[in-house]
C-alpha cells in the first residue's frame, strides 16, 4: 500500500517562501518519477513540477519556472518543493503524486498514487 504524506503548507505573504515535503512509503521510492500538482478553488488540478527517479531531470509549469524548485532525497523517501517569490495566484491545495504510467509527466492521469494535499495560501 503506497502512502504519500505532504507537509509544509501554510499562510504566507506575497513574496515569501514555503517548502513542501512529501514522504512516501510502501514502494521503492527511487524507482518512480514524482510530481507536484495543485488545485485552486473552482479550478482543475494542474501540473506544477516533476522530477525523475534519480533527480537527473526536472520539469516545471511555465507559471512557476524560476520560482519553484523540486528536489528529492531517495535515502529519506521524500520529495520537496521549494517555493519562492510566492504570489496570491499560487494559492491552492498542493498534492504530491507518484508517476506509474509511461505518458507525459504533465498529465495527472499518468500518476497512480496521491497524497491528501496541503493548503498553501498566499496573501497580498
Amino acid at each position: 500500500q503506497v502512502q504519500l504524506v505532504e507537509s509544509g503548507g501554510g499562510l504566507v505573504q506575497a513574496g515569501g517562501s514555503l517548502r513542501l515535503s512529501c514522504e512516501a512509503s510502501g514502494r521503492t521510492f527511487s524507482s518512480y518519477t514524482m510530481g507536484w500538482f495543485r488545485q485552486a478553488p473552482g479550478k482543475e488540478r494542474e501540473f506544477v513540477a516533476a522530477i525523475t527517479r534519480n533527480g537527473g531531470s526536472t520539469y516545471y509549469a511555465d507559471s512557476v519556472k524560476g520560482r519553484f524548485t523540486i528536489s528529492r532525497d531517495n535515502a529519506k523517501n521524500t520529495v520537496y518543493l521549494q517555493m519562492n517569490s510566492l504570489k496570491p495566484e499560487d494559492t491552492a491545495v498542493y498534492y504530491c503524486a507518484e508517476k506509474l504510467y509511461s505518458g507525459s509527466y504533465y498529465y495527472s492521469n499518468q500518476y497512480a498514487y496521491w497524497g491528501q494535499g496541503t493548503q498553501v495560501t498566499v496573501s497580498s
